[in-house]
């Protein structure tokens, strides 16, 4: 996970200033290759889901070939983004659009697949929350290495910034070729950096992740339809749209509202530290909490609390340790939407396999699907913060600006990201899923049969052919009311066979059958089973 998160951070915090004031692009420019990548990111990440599960098998797997030779490729194209070309204005601007639409892109095939590998880790929801924990408190330990690279760039960029604007009487300042070129290798420096942390990390993955074979492979259309009409994913989505979009809004401009609208450029790597540092420590805070009280509850905790941070430091701005204080505050806050919802989704995965057994396979498109949306807002963001920039009259490398761009940075600071964080916990209200009665419901004695995953034993189009389990029970154990339903349990002849470790497995739709109902055929014609539909 910290390939994508070192260059998703070091962009966001880095690339609308380096276009602006190092290349000395115009706001709109700067805005259309924003808007673009990002949508051309977005708009590829369902595609990539289907084209990853549709993928053939390699003696090194399904998924991982995509990550190996996305690799190369995303590094080559990370550090074009930070090579300024020779020539006019409309070179540079050809040049960034491709350079970033290619990044974005590649980086869409490496991140889909590393998402989708969370469902095939095994074990059961409390495993898969607790596996989601510790790669989110990895990332988070990413983000706060990547602040802390590209917080010295930008701190010798706006140092270098200072000394050439005392060194000019006019409020427009150019700096000298020998300063560009130096704020130019500077942030290069970094790229390479990120770049031999995006080798090793990738390095790392290909040795030690092993993948398992899964089966089937359902219509992109069909797949699509499915996902959209599913109750939980459209409002855990839609929660996660509108509170990202927040998020993204207000830590976008985070760069420029400390350096115009707070007059702390100066403090600003200091000001991102501290956020992140408290966000790397609040993961495994939430986790603990989220335990206790649930992670619905604990979503509205953790996304309240970004509110109160962002008005107190648009209403007094220029105080430094209130500013340090509320930063606190909104790490908080930054954890939660980094950890919840991506913890609550392999929970409306679970609960759409139960609702539609025979669709399988699936995983890589309802993550993709998700990260569409995130990269959706990321460049919705990103492109109107710069549209309305260039509204109030953004000037590139200027040393002073006007009222007009501090107000319009305080709204795009606060105003604007709390309404869509209102909305987002609006969604997240009606999200339907409680993970606390589907982990009541998974006690039962050991003569019950309870369906949670079937991998060899379940077959919908086979029942002619195959041998149900709940044949060989004796038909006063179900009554006359659910003989129906037992007839509709279809295992296949190989469940006879299996050891009591195999048929411990079923987990993911819906069957789980004592060890000694797997140990002999004539022991499961004593055993007197109710069955349970989940």
């Amino acid at each position: 996970g910290v390939p994508h998160l070192i260059t998703s951070v070091a962009i966001g915090i880095s690339l609308q200033i380096f276009l602006l004031d190092v290349v000395k692009m115009e706001a709109f420019y700067v805005s259309m290759i924003l808007f673009v990548s990002r949508a051309l990111d977005a708009v590829t990440d369902p595609l990539v889901g289907y084209l990853v599960s549709r993928s053939n098998w390699t003696p090194i797997g399904k998924l991982t070939p995509w990550m190996v030779i996305s690799t190369p490729f995303g590094i080559l194209s990370y550090l074009l983004l930070w090579f300024v070309p020779r020539g006019s204005m409309s070179v540079s601007v050809l040049w960034f659009l491709t350079a970033a639409c290619l990044f974005e892109s590649l980086m869409t095939c490496y991140n889909v697949p590393y998402l989708s590998l969370n469902m095939f880790l095994g074990g059961d929801q409390r495993d898969r929350d607790s596996a989601t924990a510790y790669r989110m408190s990895v990332e988070m330990v990413a983000m706060l290495l990547a602040s802390v690279i590209q917080g010295q760039v930008v701190a010798v960029y706006n140092t270098e910034k200072q000394e050439a604007c005392q060194d000019h009487e006019t409020p427009q300042s150019t700096s000298s070729p020998q300063t560009a070129s130096f704020q130019q290798t500077a942030f290069l420096t970094s790229a390479m950096i990120m770049g031999a942390l995006f080798f090793l990390c990738s390095l790392i993955l290909f040795l030690g992740v092993k993948e398992k074979q899964d089966k089937v492979r359902p219509s992109y259309l069909s797949s699509l339809k499915m996902l959209t009409c599913h109750v939980p994913y459209q409002r855990l989505v839609l929660g996660f749209v509108f509170s990202t979009f927040a998020f993204q809004m207000s830590l976008g401009n985070f760069a420029l509202f400390c350096s115009h609208a707070a007059g702390l450029g100066a403090q600003f790597q200091h000001l991102l530290l501290v956020l992140l540092v408290s966000a790397s420590v609040a993961v495994p805070v939430w986790q603990i909490i989220l335990l206790r009280i649930g992670k619905k509850s604990t979503v509205f905790i953790g996304l309240s609390l970004f509110i109160p941070a962002v008005i107190i430091v648009a209403c007094v701005p220029s105080n430094l340790l209130v500013f340090m204080s509320m930063c606190v505050l909104m790490g908080f806050s930054v954890a939660t939407i980094f950890l919840l919802p991506w913890s609550m989704l392999p929970d409306v995965v679970d609960d759409f396999a139960v609702r539609h057994p025979s669709c399988k396979d699936l995983e890589p498109l309802f993550f993709s699907c998700y990260a569409f949306c995130s990269k959706l807002t990321g460049g919705l963001s990103a492109g109107l913060s710069t549209m309305t920039l260039q509204f109030v009259g953004y000037e590139a490398g200027a040393c002073n600006h006007g009222d007009r761009v501090a107000t319009a940075l305080i709204v795009l600071f606060s105003p604007v990201p709390i309404t869509l964080l209102l909305i987002g916990m609006v969604f997240f209200h009606f999200y339907p899923i409680n993970e606390r009665q589907i982990t009541s419901t998974s006690h039962y004695d050991s003569n019950t049969l309870k369906f949670e995953n079937l991998p060899h034993c379940y077959s919908q189009e086979k029942k002619n052919s195959v041998k149900s389990v709940c044949s060989n029970v004796s038909n006063r154990s179900f009554g006359n009311g659910s003989r129906h339903k037992a007839d509709r349990l279809i295992v296949s002849p190989r469940c006879h066979e299996q050891s009591p470790h195999q048929c411990s497995g079923w987990a993911k739709l819906g069957i789980n059958v004592p060890e000694n109902h797997c140990e002999s055929a004539s022991n499961r014609s004593h055993v007197r089973a109710k069955v349970s539909w989940v």
